[in-house]
């Protein structure tokens, strides 16, 4: 079963406030079983439009990343988040499929 993905690009508009959304979205994370694989970091936009920050988190499966973001604990976050960013997220299921040769 392929896993599932959030992916996100942001822009912090307000730091202080935005570090209330990081301590309340580890509980909805942990609930699902979320796994940062990219959080920050330094980054090259080589094509298109980018934010400031890009997060990448794994789930179990596609299933799994919908419902916690769908979830009370994280729609208490997301008001947190609403008003110290600007966020672009997509809910995204992997690929178990044929890799390249």
């Amino acid at each position: 079963m392929a896993k599932g993905y959030w992916v996100g690009h942001v822009d912090v508009t307000d730091p202080e406030a935005y570090k209330s959304y990081v301590a309340a979205n580890a509980e909805a994370f942990r609930k699902y079983g979320a796994k940062f694989l990219v959080r920050g970091g330094a980054f090259e936009a080589v094509a298109g439009k980018t934010r400031s920050r890009n997060v990448v988190l794994e789930f179990k499966d596609y299933a799994t990343a919908l419902a916690c973001y769908r979830s009370p604990e994280y729609a208490k976050a997301i008001k947190l988040r609403q008003s110290a960013s600007i966020a672009d997220l997509i809910v995204v299921e992997g690929y178990d499929g044929a890799q390249p040769a």
